[in-house]
């Protein structure tokens, strides 16, 4: 019994904080603090903690119940007191009333007071911004729709997160250059054909937390980049990665032994103090040495053109 109840109990739990958080989102005013989902999470928990001690009913916000209490008026708790008070009496004294109208009467109130919840303009915004966002929308849209509310949330979700492991297991590698006259470095594009190079020096840069689920498949980005340029150094600028697991550590050493081997050195670029100790405790700190690890883009590319014996060193 408790196998059978248990998916839809947690079904209806994550309706429920859902709902509450698009809830507070939604109808939130200007002058509120944006609502946290964390803390919406935990207070909702603990009424229900305290509800069940009583013996009441779960609770949880209400996208449509919220919407017709803006409509009326409501501005305060005193709103839920009210709210409460006419529960009773409904309950007590105009059941049976209700209970003579049609289900499709009940759901037409309900889709008069949750229609302005609908924003046509928000989708065209968020596909003229990002694709991928409008995507996740439509799926969320139609799942609701088609599947009803629970399943059609439970597909977005799934469908976000696979979108976003997928990401994630597929960084982008960046070929740099420079900006003329500046120490900006941004990713080779056509629109700035004028950035600057550096014969010999090839600069790269990964994006995201580096772990076991994307170190080959970066490996596997970095070295067609390396034998298309043939350059002498390759520095990587790790700026944008916030942290490096052990299999990540080990497969930059086994780049910078293959790439030695054909006599290309590899240099770590801006790491944060928390990828750095990493770096320092492992094997490939050791391969690198302090003079194969800079501050930023700018040192490095600074001591490759002052020092042409760099470009020497096995």
């Amino acid at each position: 019994m408790i196998s059978v109840l248990w998916p839809g109990a947690l079904g209806i739990a994550l309706m429920s904080f859902t709902e509450t958080v698009a809830a507070g989102q939604a109808f939130a005013r200007k002058d509120e603090p944006a609502p946290r989902a964390n803390t919406e999470l935990f207070a909702t928990g603990l009424a229900n903690i305290g509800g069940a001690l009583l013996g009441a009913m779960p609770g949880g916000g209400g996208t449509t119940q919220t919407a017709v209490n803006i409509s009326a008026g409501a501005r305060t708790q005193l709103a839920e007191m009210v709210t409460a008070a006419m529960t009773l009496v409904t309950m007590f004294f105009l059941a049976p009333f209700v209970a003579m109208l049609p289900q499709s009467a009940l759901a037409a109130l309900v889709i008069v007071y949750s229609f302005g919840l609908i924003k046509p303009i928000e989708f065209h915004d968020i596909l003229r911004i990002r694709r991928t966002e409008f995507s996740w929308a439509i799926v969320a849209f139609a799942g609701v729709v088609v599947v009803g509310t629970l399943k059609g949330i439970i597909v977005a979700i799934i469908v976000s997160l696979l979108t976003l492991a997928y990401q994630v297991a597929d960084p982008p590698v960046y070929v740099l250059r420079r900006k003329p006259g500046t120490n900006v470095f941004r990713p080779q594009s056509p629109e700035h054909p004028d950035d600057e190079s550096f014969p010999g020096l090839l600069l790269l840069r990964p994006e995201g937390p580096i772990f076991f689920a994307n170190a080959a498949q970066i490996a596997h980005k970095i070295e067609p980049l390396v034998r298309e340029a043939q350059p002498k150094i390759v520095a990587v600028d790790a700026s944008g990665v916030l942290d490096m697991e052990y299999t990540a550590v080990k497969m930059f050493a086994q780049l910078v032994k293959r790439q030695s081997q054909h006599g290309v050195q590899l240099w770590l670029i801006g790491m944060t103090p928390r990828v750095l100790a990493i770096v320092q405790r492992s094997p490939l700190g050791q391969l690198l040495g302090r003079e194969r690890m800079h501050f930023n883009l700018e040192i490095a590319v600074t001591r490759y053109l002052d020092d042409p014996a760099t470009r020497d060193q096995p």
